[in-house]
């Protein structure tokens, strides 16, 4: 259910949680050819916004709709970042609240800063995606190195709030946060999947869609969770109030970093 009452607070990660360096031994991600980026909803909403001129316009009045990349992870890609994830050890992260400012949070987080993790994802297909955009003169130049990875369990969601723009030095500063979901949609059980009943790792997942709204609270767009998807949205001021519903069976990761532009 929508937080209606909630406080809008921007969320920009600043809370590290249980940081490593950067010497885990990552998946191997195979570049992606033959990329398509899709639309949630009609072109009129992006009638204020030129992919293909030198700067990305912006109506003051108007929100950016996100936009996704099926397949952007494989199955196999997934699933290995799921258990190196679990085998480094998630750490709860919560909040103050709607009352104290805060958004509501309730979700286990990994925090890494790797380059070379950052830049391999977005050599793989991601830097062709953003060729012709650019925002006030700017172009996109990789990921965050600030890499976050997601588990919600049942029960588990965060309420209404916006992705705060993040200034990394040197003229860089980051513009779209980048969600690639590592878990959700229609899959089969396989042999290395838990045959422990209780482990709800390893039933589909229900719940924990992504959902945009705009002015008075409207929704907007609603993302369900599929393995392997990209989901991108500018943030910043122009970041649409977002919020991650319940989830209410399974178990929802999604791989974090956002897009820099300089």
């Amino acid at each position: 259910m929508a937080e209606t009452g909630a406080k809008k607070r921007k969320m920009g990660d600043r809370r590290e949680a249980n940081a490593k360096n950067a010497t885990t031994k990552w998946p191997i991600i195979k570049p992606k050819q033959n990329l398509h980026i899709s639309r949630l909803k009609d072109t009129d909403l992006f009638t204020d916004v030129d992919y293909g001129g030198e700067v990305l316009k912006i109506d003051l009045g108007m929100k950016c709709c996100p936009e996704y990349v099926q397949n952007f992870f494989t199955s196999a890609e997934s699933k290995a970042f799921i258990k190196i994830a679990e085998s480094i050890g998630f750490v709860h992260q919560g909040s103050l609240g709607p009352l104290k400012g805060e958004a509501y949070r309730d979700n286990d987080r990994i925090s890494v800063n790797d380059p070379v993790l950052a830049d391999t994802i977005w050599n793989a297909g991601l830097n062709k995606l953003f060729t012709d955009i650019k925002i006030r003169g700017k172009a996109a130049v990789g990921l965050n190195p600030n890499i976050r990875l997601y588990r919600y369990k049942v029960g588990q969601r965060f309420g209404q709030h916006i992705d705060e723009s993040v200034s990394l030095g040197d003229g860089k500063r980051t513009h779209y946060t980048l969600l690639i979901y590592l878990s959700g949609g229609c899959k089969g059980k396989t042999n290395s999947d838990s045959d422990n009943p209780n482990d709800s790792s390893s039933e589909p997942l229900v719940g924990g869609e992504t959902v945009f709204y705009g002015s008075r609270n409207k929704l907007v767009a609603e993302v369900a969770p599929a393995e392997g998807m990209a989901l991108l949205h500018i943030h910043g001021d122009k970041c649409m109030l977002h919020e991650a519903r319940n989830v209410t069976k399974g178990v929802k990761y999604v791989f974090r970093s956002d897009v820099v532009f300089a």
